[in-house]
């Protein structure tokens, strides 16, 4: 056991609670000569962690999981899934949970080790992970939080010494993963085929007190947990359509019952508008593309109602029922949030019912003239309407003399109008030529300075700086541009 207190870890367990037939007992591979390349110290600090300490051996041990911390317990959780639509048995395969942070404001973390080893659900693979997509996951994600968009956080990279072999060698990674929770649609379709409703019953009550602990006092706890999480779900995606995020793989066990986004293999942010848009080299159906996202989103709320159908209502029929009623109310909800959004990002305080078209016309005009989405909001919000061929266009002329009268019709001060679209239009994105030229210095080259320099850049998207207009102006690649889920 380490020095626990110095580093200022506070474990505990509930999810080992749960029946063990949610989890398993694992050791982690050992690693080689780890080394932290990336340490999130302002996220320590708020895990109640210590950033000199966790730097200190036993720290880095702890998070290459050489050396279990006091209080921690190396778990695989179980689950299952619907991967593009088949339906299969899953787990941590390649993760193991330590246990579960509990903060100075006595918040609760699963502190998670991707890229561990070998598990019961490794399924034949080394249950290991290449140091390049442990980075893109660390370098993505903290790009999402700083856009205000729920998501698991990477608390540290750890590199080893001894490889990984996929088609070549590569260098061994370890991302040290913070959730709210690993909970997923895909954990609860691991229950229902338990056949056991005790189980399922356990994980819901858990979930609810977890997540959800106002839901104890309602009439129908279980209904009340299946709207709470179509709600947050419908927020997220609205988020993500909003800054173009592309997840690439949106199965039923990547999709969080906390409303975190969650794991980031093919993901991409979109250059050119187009709602067909699809990054993911194996989607070759287009089935997670840009514009299928909250329809797949509403499809696997769909899933995980069935999950809790035994516990709706004894009849069948009436818990149908009941789930149905839920279910069809996401695209209302999602609709709501993504009109809300868009309205921010055109500077519009007050709903008016022309919004919609407004907006729709606009994205239409985009996707005519092939505008980047990210710089049209952009070069809206500073008035800077030249360069592109869509400003020239009648469309938007027209689209242009609309807005502005949406704009006058409202009576705010100019200023209020831009500092609302400068708060809600990112002056950056991960662009997807910088986030890989990043990750070839520090994999090919073991030169992490680019990634620190566009981590901080990416910091607060919303700053409008001069580093920020600088990377802007980095000519982005013609498509097509393909990513892979790497391990």
């Amino acid at each position: 056991m380490t020095n626990s207190k110095e580093i200022g870890w506070n474990f505990d367990n509930s999810y080992a609670n749960l029946p063990d037939v949610f989890y398993t007992r694992s050791s982690p591979t050992p690693a080689k000569d780890p080394s932290i390349v990336f340490l999130n110290k302002p996220l320590a600090s708020s895990l109640g962690l210590h950033s000199d300490a966790l730097q200190k051996e036993d720290g880095v041990q702890n998070l290459a999981g050489n050396k279990l911390p006091d209080g921690a317990m190396n778990i695989a959780q179980a689950y299952a899934g619907h991967q593009f639509g088949n339906f299969t048995k899953l787990g941590d395969g390649r993760a193991m949970m330590l246990g579960e942070q509990i903060t100075p404001q006595s918040e609760r973390f699963d502190i998670q080790l991707k890229g561990a080893g070998r598990t019961v659900y490794s399924r034949g693979g080394d249950g290991q992970a290449a140091i390049g997509p442990m980075l893109r996951e660390y370098l993505i994600s903290e790009a999402m939080y700083a856009l205000n968009i729920p998501t698991t956080r990477g608390l540290a990279v750890i590199k080893t010494k001894d490889p990984v072999y996929r088609e070549t060698e590569l260098s061994r990674g370890i991302l040290t993963r913070i959730a709210k929770s690993h909970v997923r649609v895909g954990t609860f379709q691991y229950a229902l085929t338990l056949d056991d409703d005790d189980a399922l019953k356990a994980l819901a009550d858990y979930t609810i007190d977890r997540h959800y602990p106002y839901l104890k006092e309602e009439t129908s706890p279980y209904l009340s947990l299946l709207e709470q999480v179509m709600e947050r779900q419908a927020a997220l995606i609205a988020k993500w359509q909003l800054v173009g995020f592309i997840h690439g793989v949106m199965n039923t066990d990547n999709m969080t019952i906390s409303g975190e986004t969650i794991d980031y293999g093919p993901c991409a942010f979109m250059n050119t508008f187009d709602l067909n848009t699809v990054y993911s080299s194996i989607d070759i159906q287009g089935r997670y593309k840009y514009g299928n996202q909250p329809a797949i989103a509403n499809w696997n709320l769909a899933r995980f109602a069935e999950t809790l159908l035994p516990l709706l209502h004894r009849d069948e029929e009436s818990a149908i029922k009941q789930a149905e009623e839920v279910i069809q109310k996401f695209h209302s909800v999602f609709n709501d949030y993504w009109l809300d959004g868009m309205r921010a990002k055109l500077g519009l305080f007050e709903k008016e019912n022309e919004d919609k078209v407004l907006f729709e016309d606009l994205l239409d005009a985009m996707k005519k003239y092939k505008a980047d989405y990210t710089d049209t909001f952009l070069a809206l919000t500073n008035n800077e309407l030249e360069g592109m061929v869509l400003f020239q266009s009648e469309d938007f002329l027209n689209w242009h003399e609309q807005w502005n009268k949406r704009l006058q019709k409202q009576n705010k001060p100019m200023h209020e109008v831009n500092e609302l679209m400068r708060n809600h239009n990112p002056a950056l994105i991960p662009r997807n030529h910088l986030v890989e030229h990043a990750l070839e210095a520090a994999v090919d080259r073991d030169d992490y300075h680019e990634m620190e320099q566009l981590l901080d850049a990416l910091s607060n998207p919303f700053a409008h700086s001069a580093k920020q207009a600088a990377y802007a102006k980095t000519p982005v690649p013609t498509e097509p541009y393909q990513t892979f889920c790497g391990t």
